[in-house]
């Protein structure tokens, strides 16, 4: 992928619509990897104060999803785990999603959310499928 193609798929992925609307931002964008943050707002939170768990599962596939389209293919989710191990209500967190393997018209994805401190708060992995023409 060229500079040009680069840029409009940094574009394209900021302008994902459903992640506007969720407050997710895209920080980083490189080969293989991508970075969403959520500066937490009431809008994030569930019942209990804490960040909803769908809004979670949603920055990890984000996460995940924009590092898969690096390579400048098109994908959709095909698969997502998610391990909620801790929560907040306030501050930052940022999903990281780094690409483990590639294959020819799927790609395997793990993500991790941390906090402010580095304390990881759910890890997982997600599946995608290439919906390219071949």
């Amino acid at each position: 992928m060229n500079q040009e193609e680069k840029q409009l798929e940094k574009l394209r992925l900021r302008k994902n619509a459903f992640t506007a609307h969720n407050f997710y931002e895209l920080e980083t964008v490189e080969p293989d990897r991508a970075v969403y943050r959520l500066d937490i707002r009431p809008e994030s939170l569930n019942p209990y104060g804490m960040v909803h768990g769908g809004a979670l599962y949603t920055m990890a596939d984000d996460a995940a999803g924009a590092a898969a389209h690096t390579d400048g293919r098109h994908y959709v989710t095909q698969n997502g785990n998610l391990h909620f191990l801790k929560n907040q209500g306030s501050g930052t967190i940022r999903a990281e999603g780094r690409i483990r393997r590639r294959g020819q018209a799927t790609c395997l994805a793990v993500v991790d959310i941390t906090n402010e401190g580095g304390e990881l708060l759910a890890t997982g992995d997600f599946s995608y499928f290439c919906v390219d023409k071949a």
